[in-house]
């Protein structure tokens, strides 16, 4: 058996056309209404002792109080220089999925709605479409749509894609202030994490979330928390509209596991980004939702909604500078190739079996030496696809990515192209393939492998392991193939000039006085 392990804001309106935005500057108290209360026994005429009171927990003692506190209060200090690192990575590395993926033919289905379907307002800028701008909510749509679009962006654990939910929201978000009030590289970045930080606390609080989903796709919902979280501290919202963006936020939430695989599936991310963006944008104008979204109350179903085993607990503000972000204690997969997660176990193990087939040919491998092929994998129906009739079931297939990298010795994005996927050799392997799951791999991104097993014609077997493969958060990529992958993809539509550019302003963004700088790169 051969295992192999590659080495390795007090607010003000802002108007552009026909919407307006909040901004930093003054009071929103016009959009405060005075209530008057009167007890429910007063009302109908009944004595107070006849009617049983409820109690609930006063508001600042609620899980959804503790975050709004937590997104409103914490500073640009309490970053540590891991989260910083670790933060920008995702950031140069989101940014260059974004930019390949605008070139995708899902991404020019979502730019044609937006400009047409709806009123541009020309102020945020579109990955890699020089003079073509859209509005922020629209902007952060389009873009989130593009970073997903390949299925080459960054995955967590527990399971969901944290960064292409958040960054385009910020940064369509941060392209309408105006020019003397920009965020700095530092504010961005907070907020970037915060994004990050609101999603990876949700997901922490149920088993299910740990696994491969079933139900909902995670995305399209801890994504649009993160968003909301992430442009609520970006607008400096007070601890109460942060609370509501959250749950404004739920309420626009969740896009079901069956459009996986398909078109339908960028437009989780994107729709992500753009309603979290819309729920903070919300909230700063004073709609109020429900104080208790992201607490367990008996028969009243809030977050718990998306989380069947959803058992919350508080944030805890940040005192000084003592928070830990979740970041410095999980770090992050970054895909080598645009697939799903899971595939790039069988990839590696695959292609520790393509040396050992051309080792024992002519250099190459053909089908005509193999007699069958099996695979151990987890149980997860929708990447078990035996014969993907397009790119995205393509990515979404065990067989298809094992059978690439047995043929040509690595997966790349041009392995889903028609031509690729119409060779016949690959065919004939795929025709060859069964699949086992055995009930020590789970599916888990933290705790499964990959394993292959080739039966060949004269009666040899070989086999490959992969327990974590390279770009895994237990073995990261370098910073050096970060920056590789960074220019092949930002390469496909930017000048080399810009891309060397972008990998320095990204590199140096905590520092940058101006986030303008960056937003100017990315066309």
């Amino acid at each position: 058996m051969i295992v192999m392990e590659i080495p390795p804001l007090n607010l003000i309106c802002y108007r552009y056309d026909s919407a307006s935005l909040f901004l930093p500057g003054q009071h929103s108290a016009l959009f405060v209404l005075q209530k008057t209360i009167r007890p429910v026994w007063a009302v109908r005429g009944l004595h107070k002792s006849a009617v049983e009171v409820l109690k609930r927990p006063a508001p600042e003692d609620t899980v959804t109080a503790s975050y709004g506190k937590f997104i409103s209060e914490v500073k640009p200090q309490h970053l540590s220089s891991v989260a910083l690192h670790r933060s920008k990575r995702m950031v140069l590395d989101s940014i260059g999925v974004g930019l390949i993926g605008s070139t995708t033919d899902v991404f020019e289905l979502a730019l044609q709605h937006s400009q047409h379907m709806y009123a541009p307002d020309d102020i945020s800028s579109v990955y890699g479409r020089k003079g073509t701008r859209l509005s922020p909510a629209l902007a952060a749509f389009v873009n989130g749509v593009a970073t997903h679009s390949m299925d080459f962006d960054d995955t967590w654990h527990p399971a969901t894609h944290p960064s292409g939910a958040v960054l385009p929201a910020v940064l369509a978000l941060s392209d309408v202030m105006p020019a003397n009030s920009k965020p700095t590289g530092l504010d961005l970045l907070l907020a970037f994490n915060v994004g990050i930080e609101i999603q990876g606390r949700l997901m922490r609080f149920s088993n299910e979330a740990h696994n491969i989903p079933k139900r909902f796709h995670p995305p399209s919902v801890v994504g649009t928390m993160g968003s909301a979280a992430a442009c609520a501290r970006l607008l400096s919202l007070d601890h109460t509209q942060c609370s509501h963006a959250l749950a404004i936020a739920a309420s626009l939430s969740g896009a079901p596991m069956a459009n996986a695989a398909t078109q339908s599936k960028p437009l989780h991310i994107g729709n992500a980004s753009r309603l979290g963006l819309e729920a903070a944008l919300l909230a700063s104008r004073g709609l109020e939702a429900s104080p208790l979204v992201l607490d367990a109350v008996p028969g009243v179903a809030g977050f718990s909604a998306f989380y069947e085993d959803y058992v919350p607990q508080p944030l805890e503000s940040p005192n000084d500078d003592n928070h830990m972000f979740l970041l410095e204690e999980q770090d992050i997969a970054f895909k080598r190739f645009p697939a799903h997660l899971g595939m790039h176990w069988v990839a590696d193990a695959a292609a520790s079996v393509h040396k050992l087939l051309v080792g024992l040919g002519p250099g190459t491998v053909s089908p005509a030496q193999v007699q069958d092929i099996l695979l151990r994998v987890p149980k997860s129906k929708y990447i078990n696809r035996p014969f993907p009739d397009s790119e995205h079931e393509a990515r979404h297939s065990f067989q298809f990515n094992a059978c690439s990298a047995l043929l040509d010795g690595e997966v790349t994005v041009q392995s889903f192209t028609p031509a690729a996927m119409r060779r016949p050799d690959l065919l004939a392997l795929l025709s060859c393939v069964q699949v086992e799951h055995p009930q020590d791999n789970p599916a888990n991104f933290n705790s499964m492998y990959g394993e292959i097993q080739v039966s060949l014609v004269g009666g040899d077997i070989l086999k490959g392991r992969c327990d974590t493969f390279y770009g895994h958060w237990r073995n990261p990529l370098s910073n050096e193939s970060l920056r590789k992958k960074f220019r092949n993809n930002a390469g496909a539509v930017l000048s080399s000039e810009k891309v060397e550019r972008l990998i320095d302003v990204v590199e140096e963004l905590d520092r940058l006085e101006d986030c303008g700088f960056l937003l100017s790169q990315l066309q």
